[in-house]
């Protein structure tokens, strides 16, 4: 299947590039007012601003998603021409003209066209191919930048993972079982000057025996189950099987020391917690995994969302459906979030936890940190040489109440954590000891003279307190609150 010919795309591209279509143009022509008030749905500022030059027809089709008259979109997609455009699909006649038939998004500077028209919801067809959405942002957002040759886009969609990863490694292979996916995904490529190997398969089929640096993947991970049969999102496996069989395929598919990045839903089964789930699908060796979830749904909510996603709010058989297997699987509720793998030798390493707080953007760099302190080495006799530091922007708070007691004067501290500025944005909490030790923290001296100094304070045996301490500071070296040197 092919929506338009290399040399046409390519015209379409450059018709896109004429007319100065793009995120900074709304807010450079039109004003950060307008553009800022259409980023919320009000576009009265911007129909106003909007003429019948290419920018303003680009503007009306794509952003607002109103119709342009064929004499000003005829000259708007030149060298294009209209009737091309209009047999693609690309445009559709309209009481007013033409109207859009696809939709476009920007991701940085690439153009990404899809079937996501603006302003509509709901109401698919069963082979619509996604544009950019939160999902596809939070991938964008934290697959790593730096360090592939060759880079993998499992369920590519339109492109746009594979699109950013063509601008990091020397080669990049993007699957998915849909021929429309595909079609957009070779447009993409030629509208943005980029080169993909596009290959058409189930999940792992296509690059079966094939290995590669960076893997990424959005795969169509809703749980289903009874709602099938919407190509973008749900993936023919059971529950939450095709996260299950990425993750245990992962090792499989990477080169040493390479990384797969993809996103999924996870059940929480009642009396099960999800991190064991997660940690069940991963090799017994081979692994480094950090899984962390985003956010988690009740059921109920759950359905909702994906039912106003496809438009079938209103189909309570199949709401009924759904929930009744949610209830059948003792299912409590589900989360979503992002599982990373780095290729090693020697026993799996899994940590899976929840991080639903905003974090410091990028999430790239989150997770490049995450794997440099647990690739760094943290053994007892390193650390106990190692001299430490607070990391910027970590400060210490305090709970208090004033006390009430007979005798007893001001404030009593409850308790005491650590907050992160920067970074994960974490939070830990830490005893009078730990206060004590991390007050010495500057970079300066020896662990091993700090734990000695607090070792004849507290009338303890050194060797008997670092056994205490070690495993406290390995963690808060590890999340980010202390680094070495």
């Amino acid at each position: 299947m092919q929506l338009l010919e290399s040399e046409a795309a390519a015209r379409l591209g450059l018709a896109r590039r004429k007319s100065g279509y793009d995120r900074a143009a709304l807010r450079r022509v039109y004003g950060p007012d307008a553009a800022a008030a259409a980023d919320r749905a009000d576009y009265r500022a911007l129909l106003a601003a909007c003429g019948d030059d290419p920018l303003g027809v680009w503007t009306r089709l794509f952003t607002v998603g109103v119709a342009a008259s064929e004499a000003a979109a005829a000259e708007a997609f030149a060298p294009l021409g209209l009737d091309e455009a209009l047999d693609c699909g690309l445009l559709v006649r309209s009481p007013g003209g033409v109207a859009a038939g696809w939709g476009l998004q920007f991701a940085g500077e690439r153009a990404v066209f899809s079937d996501q028209l603006p302003n509509t919801t709901g109401g698919r067809s069963r082979d619509h191919v996604l544009g950019i959405g939160g999902a596809s942002e939070l991938l964008l957002d934290a697959a790593l930048r730096s360090g592939a040759r060759t880079a993998l886009d499992l369920g590519t969609g339109c492109g746009v993972q594979a699109l950013a990863l063509a601008g990091r490694a020397e080669a990049v292979t993007a699957t998915d079982l849909s021929a429309r996916a595909l079609a957009f995904a070779a447009l993409n490529a030629e509208v943005n000057g980029a080169e993909l190997e596009l290959l058409q398969g189930d999940l792992l089929e296509p690059v079966a025996g094939r290995r590669f640096d960076l893997v990424v993947a959005n795969p169509p991970f809703v749980i289903a189950t009874p709602g099938r049969g919407w190509t973008y999102r749900d993936g023919g496996r059971e529950a939450d099987g095709i996260a299950a069989e990425l993750a245990a395929a992962s090792t499989g598919l990477l080169n040493p020391g390479g990384t797969m990045q993809f996103l999924a839903n996870w059940l929480h089964v009642r009396g099960t917690d999800w991190g064991e789930r997660v940690a069940g699908w991963l090799p017994e060796t081979g692994a480094r995994v950090w899984a962390v979830e985003r956010e988690a749904l009740d059921p109920l909510d759950y359905v909702r969302t994906w039912q106003r996603d496809s438009g079938e709010s209103g189909d309570a058989d199949q709401a009924a459906a759904w929930l009744d297997w949610f209830d059948e699987h003792d299912v409590e509720g589900v989360g979503f979030g992002m599982v990373n793998i780095r290729r090693i030798e020697g026993p799996s390493e899994i940590v899976c936890e929840e991080a639903r707080h905003a974090v410091e953007p990028p999430w790239s760099d989150r997770v490049a940190d995450w794997f440099a302190a647990r690739e760094a080495d943290l053994e007892p006799e390193t650390l106990w040489a190692s001299r430490l530091r607070l990391a910027d922007g970590v400060s210490l708070q305090q709970a208090a109440e004033l006390s009430v007691e007979p005798g007893s004067e001001g404030w009593e501290v409850d308790r005491q954590w650590l907050q992160q500025r920067h970074g994960m944005r974490y939070a830990e909490a830490v005893d009078p000891l730990l206060v004590a030790f991390l007050g010495a923290c500057d970079g300066k001296a020896e662990v091993r003279l700090q734990v000695q100094l607090l070792a004849e304070t507290y009338g303890a045996e050194t060797a008997m307190l670092y056994a205490q301490l070690y495993p406290i500071i390995r963690r808060l070296v590890e999340r980010g609150f202390l680094t070495q040197g």
